[in-house]
């Protein structure tokens, strides 16, 4: 287990990248929690999330990218108007659930029909992703049921060497998790 020194370096943000091309689990900031990743292409990585946080699998796991561009082979075919009303609100803290691309797993998509993702607008969570090339699985840093982490050293004593390396930085100053909505219904699944 290791943890970066200061927030958003690039050495940080170097060793946090070759801990999710290696298979590891990365802890950072977004936009109201932390947030624990790995690679979304890594089927490894996704069971040993899930049984970190004890989350059923039947749940799904959302992805984050720096750009709608990340997640081409993860979205399936969308009509332009739902397109268009998603990148309205990217970046930004909504996360929707589309239908699943080509790339999307079971362990990704759960039990549901379709993969949430979302463009994320915390800086330093999209920096992880551009640096990773690509988007990177989000979940919030608890047990199943918990609360979420809301600073290192809570997170550090729930998880300790579970996580593989704690990227350091500050919240993106919301009070809640991100809102959840269906592309193609555009209804509200989490406020």
């Amino acid at each position: 287990m290791s943890e970066s020194k200061s927030p958003c370096g690039s050495e940080a943000l170097a060793e946090a990248v070759r801990t999710l091309h290696t298979g590891g689990l990365v802890a950072y900031p977004t936009e109201a929690v932390y947030g624990i990743g790995c690679d979304p292409a890594d089927d490894t990585s996704l069971a040993r999330l899930l049984a970190l946080k004890r989350r059923p699998a039947g749940k799904g796991l959302i992805l984050i990218a720096a750009d709608v561009g990340q997640l081409g082979t993860w979205m399936g075919e969308l009509p332009t108007d739902v397109r268009e009303r998603m990148l309205k609100s990217w970046p930004g803290p909504v996360t929707w659930i589309v239908p699943p691309g080509p790339a999307v797993t079971p362990l990704l998509r759960g039990d549901h029909d379709g993969v949430a993702v979302r463009v994320t607008d915390h800086p330093l969570a999209a920096a992880l992703c551009r640096a990773f090339g690509g988007p990177v699985v989000s979940t919030s840093a608890n047990t199943s049921g918990e609360p979420p982490a809301r600073d290192l050293a809570t997170l550090r004593a729930q998880f300790g060497t579970g996580i593989d390396y704690y990227l350091d930085g500050p919240l993106g100053g919301r009070d809640r998790p991100s809102q959840i909505r269906d592309a193609l219904t555009g209804a509200i699944l989490r406020h």
